[in-house]
């Protein structure tokens, strides 16, 4: 699970009381202080971590200075059940890590977290000795390729411990999380506001559902002539199984296929849906529908698998054409009617229950297929507990 320690050691001192507040209300994983005693106020539940060094992000100090004073003074470590969880502690050589590595395999003090600015190669192989030897690994990369990152994941695959990245911002934090697909364990980030305090909360809850799909049976198809039709092209490969939830109401959606499977005349194209009609409902993320009308480049999806498992996917573009239409009309086991009109044609498929392939075309009365009920009628949009009827 991703987390976030909340660094402040560089926040305005009029917002910090705020930051704190908020990083508590938010239960953000953990805060980063040079104030012992401001850490010691904090609950049990956030990991309460003590710099003595100066921030990972400063350009004017290297990882491991001390604060004003304290130059060239052994960082004392504090005892077990000082209310300090972690102490994060700067290493530039190999010697300084191994040093690192024996004092928390020593018993009764508190655990130490590495702290390292990698600026070429020699650094790199540091950070990946480290994630491999510290319970804690806290990066600073100081150059804006997120190369350096995946390097360092790749190393730490088997590691327990845990790889912390230094941010600038939230956009940065985003990245750093999708980073080889895993991303960072955490990221370290000094808010200047509260504000931003809750935005990060809000990334960090940005995962996508288990959905609990139904069976819904064909109750009838029909031919209704010409319309217009969406193609939905993503950034994303879809598996065999993969598809888009679409539907004509937007009490419920049937499981479109992607163009993963071979067909006859034609290359796959393992990132396309044919959707549907350019009036249909699409589920996205956070609960929330559009019509295929209104999504577009740099849109975001959810793609669905069979069992009910969704990614988010992001849209490439959106193609509307003309073509020939198909009405399919499916119930539930409740009896709920759901729609789907999709283009007129073998070859667009959907899903049936285990990821069946069915071609459109080629559906009967009382065959089965894969969909989703919703548990709310739709404004904009966004789910609405009002009365609602779509024929």
């Amino acid at each position: 699970m991703r987390f976030a320690w909340i660094d402040l050691r560089e926040v305005p001192r009029p917002q910090l009381q705020a930051v704190v507040d908020a990083a508590v209300h938010t239960r953000m994983a953990g805060v980063v202080a040079t104030d012992a005693e401001l850490l010691r106020t904090l609950p049990p539940t956030i990991t309460r971590v003590l710099a003595p060094a100066a921030p990972a992000t400063a350009a004017a100090k290297q990882p491991g200075d001390a604060e004003p004073g304290a130059k060239g003074r052994k960082e004392a470590k504090p005892p077990a059940g000082s209310g300090i969880d972690v102490l994060l502690r700067g290493f530039t050589t190999q010697g300084e890590l191994d040093a690192l590595a024996a004092d928390n395999r020593a018993t009764g003090g508190t655990p130490a977290a590495g702290v390292i600015d990698v600026q070429d190669d020699r650094t790199l192989k540091l950070s990946c000795a480290g994630a491999m030897a510290l319970p804690y690994t806290v990066i600073h990369f100081a150059d804006p390729t997120k190369i350096p990152l995946e390097i360092v994941l790749a190393a730490a695959e088997s590691a327990d411990g845990k790889l912390v990245t230094a941010v600038a911002d939230l956009e940065e934090a985003a990245i750093v999380f999708d980073v080889l697909e895993r991303g960072s364990d955490g990221i370290l980030y000094g808010p200047h506001g509260a504000d931003e305090v809750f935005a990060l909360a809000r990334l960090l809850e940005a995962t996508t559902p288990q959905l609990e799909l139904t069976t819904l049976t064909v109750e009838g198809i029909r031919h209704v002539g010409l319309g217009d039709r969406v193609c939905v092209d993503t950034c994303s490969h879809f598996d065999e199984d993969e598809g888009i939830l679409v539907g004509s109401y937007s009490s419920g959606f049937v499981l479109c296929c992607s163009e993963t499977h071979p067909l006859p005349y034609m290359p796959t194209r393992p990132f396309r849906v044919n959707a549907g009609a350019l009036h249909s409902y699409t589920l996205g993320p956070d609960n929330r529908t559009n019509y295929l009308s209104e999504v577009g480049s740099g849109s975001t999806l959810l793609a669905v698998g069979a069992d009910g498992r969704t990614r988010r996917v992001v849209v490439g573009r959106a193609k509307l054409e003309s073509r020939p239409l198909l009405e399919i009309r499916a119930h539930a086991e409740d009896g709920r009617l759901v729609g789907l009109t999709v283009q007129d044609d073998w070859h667009v498929r959907v899903l049936g229950p285990g990821g069946k392939v069915l071609n459109v075309t080629e559906l009967r009365t009382g065959d089965e297929l894969l969909g989703y009920l919703a548990k709310d009628q739709r404004h904009v949009g966004l789910p609405i507990g009002e009365f609602c009827k779509e024929t």
